[in-house]
């Protein structure tokens, strides 16, 4: 437990789709607390991390990816990114350096500039580029915008993410810390036992199934022994997309409940028993009630 002075704030990390956010998120925190696909898209609602660094308390706040909407969910999350950028002590942009400045990346600059938003600059996945790109590209973004602070970074491997957490660290207010020392996310186990699931469904069914599903976890039973009875809803839009989660004579969802229940022991260090069932319900990426119960609205 710390002594003296204490710092706690929050930190919006924000960027295109697939820049490596969540990654980032949970490489600071040291455990899985959001979901990471090579998908896009797949942090729908914001999840705040607790990040811990001495006597300072960071509220990481992992948002979806700003990008063009195209339907009313799109809608909802690109809103859900900018609010945390808004409730944020530090904001963090950060850039895939092999896409560099991409069009999405300067539309969230054009943010930047509109709401005189003081950012710092995380270029990630530099194990992916050469060396001698990066100060170029470094160069060329703060020609853009004037960064507070530029951090090149492998949120996969770790390089350079210890200088950026104490970075966040320092720049906390001085302030009681929002959560327990040792919590490391504020979403409910509920929400993350859904997120596990949907992560194992983007993996196994990304070509067939890229966004016409999502996960709700319909009731959570506590068992005498310690474990745990989950019972998960997966929605879909059409009756061919629950053949596709279902497979030939379910097998499918027996992998993908094998899958997601052995992560969820793992996450929660205790047996699991999990129970999936597949919905169709039309239009649910449009359907207001069901943004709400995801936090998007």
């Amino acid at each position: 437990m710390t002594t003296g002075l204490t710092r706690c704030g929050f930190a919006a990390i924000i960027g295109a789709p697939n820049a490596g956010k969540s990654t980032l998120v949970n490489k600071l925190v040291g455990s899985k607390v959001s979901i990471v696909s090579h998908k896009v898209q797949t942090t729908r609602a914001r999840i705040r991390a607790i990040y811990m660094r001495g006597d300072a308390q960071v509220v990481l706040v992992d948002t979806p990816g700003i990008f063009k909407p195209r339907r009313m969910l799109d809608e909802a999350m690109v809103e859900s990114a900018w609010a945390g950028a808004g409730e944020a002590d530090a904001v963090v942009l950060i850039v895939d350096a092999r896409r560099g400045l991409e069009d999405e990346v300067l539309k969230i600059i054009d943010g930047f500039k509109a709401n005189n938003t003081k950012a710092m600059l995380v270029l990630n996945k530099i194990d992916l580029i050469e060396a001698e790109k990066l100060l170029p590209l470094a160069e060329q973004c703060a020609a853009v915008y004037a960064f507070t602070s530029t951090f090149m970074v492998s949120a996969m491997t770790g390089s350079g993410v210890d200088k950026l957490g104490e970075k966040l660290a320092s720049q906390m207010p001085v302030g009681p810390w929002l959560y327990p020392e040792d919590q490391t996310a504020d979403v409910h186990l509920r929400f993350i036992a859904a997120e596990i699931t949907r992560e194992k469904i983007y993996e196994r069914l990304h070509d067939e199934l890229p966004y016409s599903s999502t996960v709700e976890t319909e009731a959570w039973e506590e068992k005498k022994d310690g474990s745990v009875k989950i019972t998960q809803a997966i929605f879909v839009e059409r009756d061919s997309q629950k053949a596709i989660v279902l497979g030939k004579g379910g097998a499918q969802i027996k992998t993908l409940g094998q899958l997601a229940r052995t992560e969820m022991e793992e996450s929660f260090d205790r047996k699991v028993h999990l129970f999936l069932f597949v919905k169709v319900r039309e239009n649910w990426a449009v359907d207001p009630e069901r943004l709400r119960m995801m936090g998007l609205r």
